[in-house]
């Protein structure tokens, strides 16, 4: 029996020893190296660059530092490292398919449990695709962003950073419209219907003790807009708490109020004068431009139903009429100073493609309209990290921050669009994805 309880002593006493071992223990040392690098804050490459980390977080960046010799040594070869990509206006659990599907039809068709799970799918997507990062506004049933978030958060399962903003706030009717008596009730499975400055604040505070992260509000609304007065107590509620404001406003009228009270994004903003647009840059309110290419758009239209040629040249002519629109929209925005972010508003199935190159469509659609590769990249990475308030652990390549960060071929300052064909993606220090030929 003594023999027997002093070999239980001897395990134990081992067990716990590993055990303080294992909490005290440092990080791995990861050291990554490649062709060139954007960092994320300046406009001129890095060449032969150098990363290391330890744990989640970036101890060093430079041009051939010099790497331990207990690091492990990820080399990418020819590749161009970049800062993990960053969608600032995602619906993660929203999945719809072209205009035979209806928002409404969806909402009563599927729990918000089933959602959560949709969009732990659609999230690891997104993760795969290099965005690692993503602010999810709205759209998500009650608190199913939350709980996605949460459950990333914890390890569970991958996916990307999630900035949740709960129920959207809105007019009566949502998103919705006009619906019967008895129909009415589904509209608070998706929004927080306001009704007063008093109203507007309990729902930012009913939002904040849910777990939002960021305050999305539909000012435009059918039959009414959110009114100025409403906006206003938003922004003075959330600003207090130290969380940011996302307007959906997509004409004249509706970005004006937004603007007006201060929001911190703008997003869509298809209509935006002049005015607006200077009173945007004077505040530094973001525009989120949630563009499209015309194929986008028409296969957001069409879905998996093959048009008829009629149909489909009908679509094509109204779809570069309305890209032409947002072209114009976007260079006086960038006339003007307005900040930029990346935003998706990707919430369509679309043929062949995943949840995450569908999000980075969109930065085809800005090269496209004009924008310039460096001013897409910081879009993507150091500008959505800004309007995030995430700017001190995300967006750039620099120490202290984390390891979040993507590898593509070519050069992305010749060709944005080189960011949709990540071969390499980190988060937090693990590697997602590694599809190079290199050890």
């Amino acid at each position: 029996m003594k023999l027997r309880a002093s070999l239980y002593i001897f395990l134990f006493a081992l067990l716990a020893s590993l055990l303080v071992h294992a909490q005290t223990a440092k990080p791995a040392k990861l050291a990554i190296r490649a062709a060139r690098m954007l960092d994320g804050k300046s406009d001129t490459p890095v060449m032969n660059p150098v990363i290391l980390i330890e744990g989640e977080k970036i101890t060093a960046v430079g041009a051939s530092l010099l790497i331990p010799a207990d690091a492990k040594v990820i080399d990418l070869g020819n590749l161009t490292l970049l800062p993990g990509l960053i969608d600032a206006h995602t619906h993660l659990l929203l999945d719809m398919n072209g205009s035979d599907d209806s928002m409404f039809n969806f909402v009563v068709t599927e729990s918000t449990a089933a959602r959560a799970l949709r969009g732990a799918k659609l999230g690891r997507e997104e993760l795969e695709a290099g965005i690692t990062t993503v602010r999810d506004v709205g759209n998500s049933g009650v608190n199913g962003d939350i709980a996605l978030r949460d459950a990333i958060n914890n390890g569970w399962l991958p996916g990307p950073r999630i900035d949740a903003s709960t129920r959207a706030l809105a007019a009566p009717g949502g998103q919705f419209g006009r619906l019967i008596p008895e129909a009415q009730k589904i509209i608070e499975q998706e929004y927080v219907t306001l009704n007063g400055p008093d109203s507007a604040r309990q729902a930012v505070r009913q939002a904040l003790y849910d777990g939002a992260e960021c305050i999305k509000v539909i000012v435009n609304g059918s039959p009414a807009n959110v009114t100025l007065d409403e906006m206003k107590a938003i922004v003075e509620e959330a600003h207090t708490a130290g969380v940011k404001v996302a307007a959906h406003a997509t004409d004249d009228k509706a970005t004006r109020i937004a603007a007006e009270a201060a929001v911190d994004s703008i997003e869509h903003g298809y209509v935006i004068s002049d005015d607006t647009l200077k009173m945007m840059a004077t505040k530094h309110i973001f525009l989120v431009p949630t563009d499209g290419t015309v194929q986008e758009y028409l296969n957001m239209e069409f879905g998996h139903r093959k048009p008829t040629p009629e149909e489909r040249a009908e679509q094509e002519k109204q779809f570069t009429t309305w890209v032409a629109v947002n072209r114009d929209r976007l260079q006086r925005a960038i006339k003007f100073g307005v900040p930029i972010a990346f935003g998706s508003d990707a919430y369509v199935t679309m043929p062949d493609e995943t949840r995450g190159q569908v999000s980075l469509d969109t930065l085809e659609a800005y090269a496209g309209e004009g924008m310039t590769p460096v001013q897409i990249i910081h879009a993507a990475t150091s500008s959505a990290a800004e309007l995030l308030g995430w700017q001190s652990k995300i967006g750039t390549l620099e120490g202290g921050k984390y390891a979040d960060i993507i590898a593509v071929p070519g050069d992305p300052l010749k060709d944005a669009t080189a960011l949709k064909h990540a071969r390499f993606v980190m988060k937090g220090g693990e590697v997602i994805r590694n599809e190079t030929s290199r050890p």
